[in-house]
């Protein structure tokens, strides 16, 4: 049964990440949402100073209901983002905004509440591949952090995975790549997917594709990486990208066997969108594809680089309603 009683709304919706805030209302069900707003967590001293902002730039009257994707495991009242000095408990934010409920999720879980609402236009296919209905869908995408999630098949639709898959180790699959994580080793014991695919994991694996190639690297920001690495205008910006890409590819055919994913596997995360056409020629297919035996396995699986604007604030709109609940 879906939630459609009229004393739920107004709603709020909040996708939370470690560098930005968006939020949206939506004022009935089925009704279309007000066009997010996104804005600096850094700006801010927690959620309810920025939802309090939000709510005041946009007039809107007090919700009764909300939801919020959070870049963090949600394991009880206390909450703190991964990647971010957030911290804040669930039940004074529900008191302090006045709210009826406060249903709080991994951002990534909401992401994947979100891919049954997609179509073509907001998806780019890389390489080949083609969907199995009633199949798991796999998710994951670097941004702040790595995010993981998925959607299992279930008897009235597909039930969302909560888990922290970002912080699975990493693996190599070349000799130039085992050097590089035997380097990473050297700053930290336990060298996780996020601790290169991501945008900080991005600088440092550019750091360690200079030290690997005995050149003297420069401090650069991720996104002035993936610039020069696209246009090819340096070596070592372009081989950080194609390391990530490949990486990125073997973390995400680890997800689509473990979940049995033939319903394909979806890009999400704020990095891969401004790389344009480079990451669709990039190591990043060919890697997924790479697994051996289950080589054609894999290859029979789409794969999906998402391009909607706003998918974390339509799932988190989906994870008040049934049959999609997280």
């Amino acid at each position: 049964m879906t939630n459609i009683s009229d004393d739920t709304f107004p709603r709020l919706l909040g996708d939370i990440g470690g560098t930005h805030a968006r939020f949206a209302m939506q004022w009935h069900f089925q009704g279309p949402l007000t066009q997010p707003v996104s804005l600096e967590s850094k700006d801010f001293p927690g959620p309810l100073e920025a939802i309090q902002h939000f709510l005041r730039s946009q007039h809107a009257p007090p919700p009764r209901w909300a939801a919020l994707g959070l870049a963090t495991p949600i394991t009880g009242d206390e909450v703190a983002l991964t990647n971010h000095p957030w911290r804040f408990s669930a039940r004074a934010l529900q008191q302090d905004l006045g709210l009826t409920r406060l249903k709080l999720i991994n951002d990534f879980t909401a992401l994947a509440l979100a891919l049954p609402l997609l179509g073509p236009q907001d998806c780019t296919p890389i390489g080949t591949g083609c969907a199995v209905a009633g199949k798991a869908l796999a998710l994951l995408g670097p941004g702040t952090g790595l995010g993981v999630s998925g959607l299992l098949p279930a008897a009235t639709g597909y039930v969302a995975i909560e888990g922290e898959g970002g912080h699975v180790t990493l693996a190599a699959a070349s000799a130039r790549e085992a050097e590089i994580l035997a380097r990473a080793r050297t700053h930290w014991p336990h060298v996780s997917a996020e601790r290169l695919l991501s945008g900080p994991g991005l600088e440092l694996l550019h750091a360690l594709v200079g030290e690997a190639s005995g050149m003297h690297h420069e401090g650069l920001t991720a996104a002035e990486i993936g610039r020069r690495g696209c246009l090819g205008q340096d070596a070592q910006c372009r081989e950080t990208l194609d390391v990530f890409c490949a990486f990125l590819g073997t973390v995400a055919a680890d997800l689509a066997l473990t979940l049995g994913a033939r319903g394909g596997v979806y890009l999400g995360g704020g990095i891969l969108p401004q790389w344009g056409d480079y990451f669709l020629r990039s190591p990043f297919r060919t890697r997924f594809e790479s697994k051996g035996r289950y080589g054609p396995y894999l290859a029979a699986i789409p794969t999906w680089l998402i391009r909607a604007p706003w998918p974390g604030i339509l799932g988190a709109a989906q994870a008040l309603n049934e049959p999609f609940a997280a």
